[in-house]
């Protein structure tokens, strides 16, 4: 007898077809929108496998909707999302989509933090908005990149691989992690530094940590006061690292002077958003991992991972045993 399988967005039919020979499955039919959680409630009744994307709070709630639950796959890396401690009070498996989307998120990382530093979206709208009359010294000035101090806060695998890059800019690279990067210290010229030494010797900032409660707010009014007044943040990791109030009022009084960033506390971000009404943030819809390789490369290991449960087979990239 097939299981049954609930995905909540609508997925390419040849990444899913491999799996209608172990499930019976049913998808969400949107693919932009994010499913409403009562119809998600609703959705899970029967199925014994769940394909989640970040947006799906899978938590306690979820669960007691859910009594035939055994796997949970979510399409990302961190998984936050899910509530680790109420899956293992039932015994349910849940796995993500780690090491694929390392050199992707970097890129974009690295994309950001060059348009925040040259001002490219409002240089662009500057000029679709007939603005450009004419070339004057000061029009437009940015930050130099080359030659500059990068701080990295989490020098994980993409972390390292945004270090990486920026020795190609001859960047100075510093780093705060919890545990030191020896190896890499020596081998690549990594500094590592306190948080506090950190940001008040870069000049530019990149939150790379993974999100969680002791990272929770980890950015607040304390550390944007750190920083020098003509520095940028970056921000590709988790919105919830940075207390956007505080970087909000910190852009506002030019006490920091640009911020770029992919993700924001609440997504999809609401068009009021205060720091969208700044014209020294670069914002964008939380695509680090958006090319078409890396999201392929990313559904395919849950595919792999519901094919192994289904087939009784080791299951890989399980994040439940954390």
């Amino acid at each position: 007898m097939k299981k049954q399988l609930f995905i909540t967005r609508k997925l390419p039919s040849h990444i899913i077809e491999p799996l209608h020979t172990y499930y019976n499955i049913v998808e969400w039919p949107e693919e932009e929108v994010v499913m409403p959680r009562e119809k998600l409630l609703a959705a899970v009744k029967d199925c014994e496998a769940l394909w989640v994307t970040l947006a799906d709070q899978v938590d306690a709630e979820l669960l007691a909707y859910a009594p035939n639950l055994k796997i949970v796959s979510t399409l990302s890396v961190g998984f936050n999302n899910i509530d680790m401690n109420a899956l293992r009070g039932r015994g349910i498996i849940a796995t993500n989509t780690p090491d694929v989307l390392t050199d992707t998120t970097a890129d974009l990382v690295f994309a950001l933090l060059l348009a925040t530093a040259r001002r490219i979206p409002e240089a662009e709208r500057y000029l679709r908005e007939g603005k450009w009359q004419g070339w004057y010294p000061l029009q437009l000035v940015g930050k130099d990149v080359g030659g500059a101090t990068i701080g990295i806060i989490g020098l994980g695998r993409i972390g390292q691989a945004v270090a990486k890059r920026a020795l190609g800019f001859d960047m100075k690279v510093l780093y705060h992690n919890r545990n030191r990067k020896l190896a890499e210290e020596e081998r690549y010229g990594f500094h590592y530094r306190a948080l506090e030494d950190l940001l008040q010797e870069s000049d530019f900032v990149v939150v790379m940590t993974p999100y969680s409660k002791e990272t929770e707010g980890l950015i607040g009014e304390r550390e944007l006061a750190l920083m020098q007044e003509d520095a940028v943040l970056i921000n590709v990791a988790r919105g919830g690292i940075v207390n956007e109030t505080a970087l909000y009022d910190a852009l506002k009084n030019n006490k920091l002077w640009a911020a770029g960033l992919d993700v924001f506390e609440q997504e999809p971000v609401a068009l009021q958003h205060p720091l969208l009404t700044l014209p020294n943030v670069v914002a964008l819809p939380h695509i680090g991992s958006a090319s078409l390789q890396t999201r392929t490369a990313m559904m395919n290991l849950n595919v792999q991972a519901l094919l192994a449960y289904a087939q009784g087979e080791t299951i890989l990239n399980r994040v439940d045993r954390y």
